[in-house]
């Protein structure tokens, strides 16, 4: 490879540059040379280009729409498909990216530094990342947190995982937000013309899509850790006895059987097709139906082992355990127009008027209208009155459309682990 140099000189006057008072007029001002060379290339020659020390736009992100988005790349390369949704949380993109409600999806943060805290081994929330990519406007150059081992880009690249900064993360929000979520393909692969991944992203649909499959756990587990001291909450006041819960997994995450743990539960969890009838048959004092990526519509299998459990005993329902619970009581759900991605959303507690600020991540949400006599809508959403929570007494049912555990966001919402155990408490009092 053949080296050039490319030199640039610049004249600069120390005595003005370098002390705070200007100097008099002098006919015999000396001047001090600097010379930078830059190394080019055989093929920089060529064009006319040089190297240049910083990173210059070798991603794309395309929606389905048609636009093209030029950005910078860091973790891992290729071409993914993926829904592009927007998450507003200013902090916790390490348990965002540990959300399996993420699958299929790439995540927008509309907070536009991230990366400054790098990333721990504390803060998962699954065993695994699995959202397609990550889209970010400004990656943090330096890791600044005690717990800190590796920076976000390593991590990334580690577990195969796409990510993109340096775009504009309000332009493309702004847009969601007027058109619904979309449809889009990230690249790092210049073979591939704008047009072949326009096609890409054309030919594909979340929607309909069995997403609970792929992040399920394969067999039945015992849990038993708690919220760690440093981080517990809420701990007056808590009933000692201890409650046998089983916990589908539909793509749960760890801080909610923390929590669960934390209320005094003994945990079993089971995959999302584990039959209804072994459920029953270890006696347990509650359900938990957990929270899960994608459509319900797409996993009927789940809504008829809910069906199955419903009267037997009490159940809690999270995020999709909500919307199955939706539409195993007779109601249906619908797709919302851009979701509830974010640590900051306003729920009203319609039982006793309190506001809660929520964590929430879906893009699916129960139709109050379609629900039969006797189910009880408990919240809404105060951003856009969608149905937030939902309780049906003879049936000893509740759920949540948000997260309680939150991980990221507040703990406002914590208070339904505690009702959740006053509901098997009581049923377990009346038997």
């Amino acid at each position: 490879m053949s080296i050039k140099a490319m030199d640039f000189s610049l004249r600069i006057n120390p005595s003005i540059c370098f002390t705070q008072n200007l100097p008099k007029p002098s006919s015999k001002l000396r001047f001090l040379t600097v010379r930078c060379s830059l190394p080019l290339t055989s093929d920089d020659a060529a064009t006319g280009l040089a190297e240049r020390p910083w990173k210059v736009a070798d991603a794309r992100l395309v929606l389905e729409d048609g636009s093209i988005w030029k950005a910078k790349s860091f973790g891992a390369s290729g071409t993914q498909v993926g829904e592009v949704v927007f998450n507003t949380s200013l902090t916790g993109y390490q348990e965002i990216l540990t959300d399996p409600s993420y699958a299929g999806q790439f995540v927008l943060m509309t907070n536009p530094h991230i990366g400054n805290t790098g990333v721990n081994f504390d803060d998962e929330e699954s065993r695994q990342c699995f959202l397609a990519g990550l889209v970010i406007r400004s990656l943090s150059i330096t890791t600044s947190n005690w717990r800190c081992v590796e920076t976000l880009g390593d991590y990334l690249a580690e577990r195969d995982i796409m990510g993109i900064y340096d775009v504009d993360t309000r332009a493309i929000t702004r847009r969601l937000r007027q058109d619904g979520s979309l449809i889009g393909v990230l690249s790092t692969e210049q073979s591939r013309s704008d047009e072949v991944l326009l096609e890409m992203s054309r030919s594909w649909d979340i929607v309909g899509i069995d997403l609970i499959s792929g992040v399920t756990c394969n067999a039945p587990y015992e849990w038993v850790d708690k919220t760690k001291s440093d981080w517990d909450f809420n701990s007056n006041g808590r009933d000692q006895e201890t409650y046998r819960v089983v916990a589908y997994d539909f793509g749960i995450k760890h801080n909610i059987l923390r929590r669960l743990a934390s209320y005094g539960c003994k945990i079993t969890v089971v995959p999302s097709t584990w039959p209804a009838a072994e459920t029953l048959k270890v006696k347990p004092d509650g359900v938990l139906f957990s929270n899960g990526p994608g459509d319900p519509s797409a996993v009927p299998y789940a809504v008829e082992t809910v069906k199955e459990i419903l009267g037997k005993v009490p159940v809690f329902g999270i995020c999709m355990g909500h919307q199955l619970l939706g539409q195993a009581l007779g109601g249906k759900t619908f797709k919302m127009k851009f979701g509830h991605h974010g640590g900051n959303h306003p729920v009203r507690n319609l039982r006793n008027g309190r506001v809660e600020i929520s964590a929430q991540n879906h893009n699916y949400a129960v139709d109050p209208a379609s629900l039969p006599e006797g189910v009880e809508v408990t919240h809404v959403n105060l951003n856009d009155g969608s149905c937030a929570g939902l309780a049906y007494s003879a049936l000893n049912v509740m759920s949540l459309q948000y997260h309680p555990e939150a991980s990221p966001g507040p703990h406002d919402s914590d208070c339904a682990f505690r009702e959740f155990i006053g509901l098997m408490k009581s049923t377990k009092q009346a038997a």
